[in-house]
C-alpha cells in the first residue's frame, strides 16, 4: 500500500510552506529517518525527514523548485518494491482518471504561477534522466533554459542531489552563458525605455514585510533615546580579550555583554518583557531575547533562551551559534520562536540612533547605536569617553512612558558599570 508523502506543519500558525527541492530521486529507496525534501516555513529552512520506509515516486504534476504549497498537500508517495504509485498506471503511466484527480488536487492544494506547470515533454526527459543517474534539470529550470538558449547539459547543478535548479539557468546566462537578457522589462511600445531589475519576492522578504507591518501599524509604538558611556564595557572586552587562552576562543562582542545586562535589567521591569494578546497582557516568566542578523534572505530573528541564567560566555557562544544557523539558513523554527524582547544592532555600519520596530507580539525593542570615542563633560572637564546611543521603542499599550524611560535609564546605568551585571 503506498504512502502518501505531505507538507507537515512546522508551527502552530503556519499554512503554508514554500517547496525547495527534493533530497532523494524518483524511483530512490527511502529508509525511516532519511531527508526526504527541503521545506521552507516564514523564516526556517528545514530537512524533512521520512517517517516510513519504501521507493520513492514522484509525480509528473508534482511541486517544482519554490512552488507555494499548503499544509497537507500530497507530494509524492512511497510504495513497496514493485508496487504501482496512483498517479500510475498498470502500462506505466499516469491513468486518465488518476492524472484528472491528481490534476484537480494540485489547483487546490499547490498555489503556483499559471502557466509554470511542467509540459509533457519535460517531465518525461525529467524522469528519464533522473532514472539513468545522469544529470538531471528541475521542468521550470529546463524552460527557462530552453527560453535563453542555454545548453543546461554543460552546467553544474545546485541541489543538493546535483539537479539543475532555476537559479543555476539564470547564472549561467548572467555571465554572458547566453544572448538573452533576463531579469528585467521591456516596454510594449517602439519607445526606448530604461530596463528595471526584477527582484523576486521571496518569503522571507514577504514574511519580513507583513511583521514589520503589522509592527508599526497594530502597536501605539514610542521611540526613547539616550547614550551610555561605554568605557568600561570597553575596557572589560579588552581584558577578556588579552586573557583568552586560544586564537580561536570566543570572546563576547559588545552586543553579548548589552544582551546580558538588559537581561538583567529586564526581571526588574516585568512589562517591558511582556506580550499582547488582545484581551490580556501576558508578563513573561523567563527572558528570552531575540537578536537580530543580517542575512543574505533578509532579517533573521533567532532567540536565546533564559539569557539571566547563562555566564557571559555561554551567551557569546550560543549568540555566535545562532547567528551562523541564521546565516546558513539552518535555523528551526524553535530557534525562531519564543522570544520575549529584541535587540537590535545598528552600530557596525556607523548608525548612531534609529527607530525599531516592534517585534509583535512582544512590548519592546531595543536599538544600539555605534560606540566612538568623543568629547564629553565630567565633572566640570572636558573629557574623551567611549559614548553609544541607545534606542528603545516599546508599545505605549502595554507601559507607559516614565516606566519604559526608568527600564532606559537603568539599562543604560548597567552598560556604564556592567561589572556587578556580568558573570563571566
Amino acid at each position: 500500500m503506498s504512502i502518501e508523502i505531505v507538507v507537515p506543519r512546522l508551527g502552530w500558525t503556519m499554512e503554508e510552506g514554500i517547496f525547495v527541492e527534493w533530497l532523494k530521486r524518483d524511483g530512490d529507496a527511502v529508509e525511516i529517518g532519511d531527508p526526504l525534501f527541503v521545506l521552507e516555513s516564514e523564516k526556517a529552512v528545514q530537512e524533512i525527514e521520512a517517517t516510513d520506509g519504501g521507493f520513492l515516486r514522484i509525480p509528473p504534476n508534482g511541486p517544482d523548485e519554490g512552488d507555494t504549497v499548503l499544509v497537507g498537500a500530497v507530494l509524492g508517495h512511497l510504495v513497496g518494491p514493485g508496487e504501482l504509485a496512483p498517479f500510475e498506471n498498470r502500462s506505466g503511466g499516469a491513468s486518465p482518471k488518476q492524472d484528472a484527480s491528481d490534476s484537480a488536487t494540485s489547483q487546490s492544494a499547490l498555489r503556483t504561477v499559471p502557466d509554470t506547470r511542467p509540459s509533457t515533454e519535460d517531465t518525461e526527459n525529467n524522469v528519464a534522466l533522473s532514472a539513468t543517474g545522469d544529470v538531471s534539470i528541475s521542468p521550470r529550470a529546463a524552460r527557462l533554459a530552453a527560453r535563453l538558449g542555454v545548453d543546461w547539459t554543460q552546467l553544474e547543478g545546485s541541489g543538493r542531489t546535483g539537479r539543475i535548479r532555476e537559479k543555476d539557468v539564470r547564472a549561467f546566462a548572467e555571465k554572458g552563458g547566453a544572448g538573452v537578457s533576463i531579469g528585467v522589462s521591456s516596454p510594449s511600445s517602439t519607445t526606448t525605455a530604461a530596463p528595471e531589475d526584477i527582484v523576486k519576492m521571496t518569503s522571507v522578504r514577504r514574511t519580513i514585510a507583513s511583521r514589520m507591518a503589522t509592527g508599526a501599524q497594530t502597536t501605539a509604538p514610542v521611540t526613547l533615546t539616550t547614550t551610555a558611556n561605554a568605557s568600561r564595557l570597553v575596557a572589560l572586552r579588552e581584558e577578556l580579550k588579552r586573557s583568552a587562552r586560544s586564537a580561536d576562543a570566543v570572546v563576547p562582542g559588545f552586543q553579548d555583554f548589552i544582551v546580558k545586562v538588559t537581561a538583567t535589567v529586564l526581571s526588574n521591569h516585568r512589562l517591558l518583557n511582556a506580550r499582547w494578546n488582545e484581551t490580556e497582557i501576558v508578563a513573561s516568566s523567563g527572558v528570552h531575547i531575540g537578536i537580530a542578523v543580517d542575512t543574505d534572505d533578509g532579517l533573521l530573528v533567532p532567540v536565546v533562551r533564559d539569557v539571566p541564567t547563562l555566564s557571559l560566555g555561554e551567551l557569546a557562544t550560543k549568540s555566535r551559534l545562532l547567528a551562523e544557523h541564521a546565516r546558513a539558513r539552518k535555523l528551526s523554527v524553535d530557534e525562531l520562536q519564543g522570544g520575549t524582547f529584541t535587540v537590535t544592532n545598528l552600530g557596525a555600519y556607523g548608525v548612531d540612533t534609529f527607530t525599531p520596530i516592534i517585534n509583535v507580539p512582544q512590548c519592546a525593542i531595543l536599538g544600539l547605536g555605534r560606540i566612538h570615542r568623543q568629547p564629553v563633560v565630567d565633572e566640570d572637564q572636558i573629557v574623551i569617553r567611549e559614548m553609544m546611543s541607545l534606542s528603545l521603542t516599546f508599545d505605549h499599550r502595554i507601559v507607559d512612558g516614565a516606566p519604559a524611560a526608568r527600564f532606559l535609564d537603568a539599562v543604560r546605568s548597567a552598560i556604564e558599570a556592567p561589572d556587578d551585571r556580568i558573570g563571566t
